[in-house]
């Protein structure tokens, strides 16, 4: 069992689109009291127009500056801000079938409600149905991740990272429950 003192005062949560990420690390931040950081809002701006990578980057550096907090996202232009000064890193690795419906079921209430995501965006039926689409974008990165974050995780610079590699909901949930104990 992980104790919330051993999980450290800087967490990233990792994983493919839909799985759970900013779920998981709002939670985390509201039980051990540390600042969110959801990449997803520093990333997008009006429009789904993302920031230059630049700007990108000095955003997230801003944010990190605390010596607390627990970011969620997979943006590899910011991991060498954020890896090497996070202390756990918490791999959300679900099937895809879970993830597809999970994203089809949450962008289907999203485009119902209007719900207001980051700078006013809203998914769209248009944008559901794209070519863009956060389904197509899960399909398409799932196998990637699955090789590419055991590889990344292997290198030296990130042997510092405790690692938790969740590969289910349930498992997620019991693990979360252990952790509020």
């Amino acid at each position: 069992m992980i104790s919330p003192v051993s999980l450290g005062n800087r967490i990233v949560v990792i994983g493919v689109t839909g799985s759970g990420k900013t779920t998981l690390a709002g939670q985390l931040s509201h039980r051990l009291d540390l600042p969110h950081i959801e990449l997803d809002a520093l990333h997008w701006e009006e429009n789904w127009t993302p920031v230059p990578k630049n700007r990108f980057r000095q955003k997230v550096q801003a944010a990190l500056a605390g010596e607390y907090w627990v970011v969620d996202g997979n943006y590899s232009k910011v991991r060498d801000l954020i890896w090497p000064r996070a202390q756990t890193l918490i791999w959300l690795d679900y099937s895809l079938s879970f993830i597809l419906w999970r994203q089809i079921s949450r962008g289907l209430r999203r485009i119902v409600t209007r719900e207001k995501l980051w700078n006013n965006n809203r998914e769209t039926w248009r944008k559901f149905f794209s070519r863009d689409s956060l389904i197509l974008w899960a399909i398409k990165t799932h196998p990637r991740r699955r090789r590419e974050i055991p590889q990344l995780l292997k290198q030296a610079e990130h042997a510092h990272l405790q690692t938790i590699h969740l590969r289910s909901a349930k498992e997620t949930e019991e693990w979360l429950a252990r952790l509020a104990r």
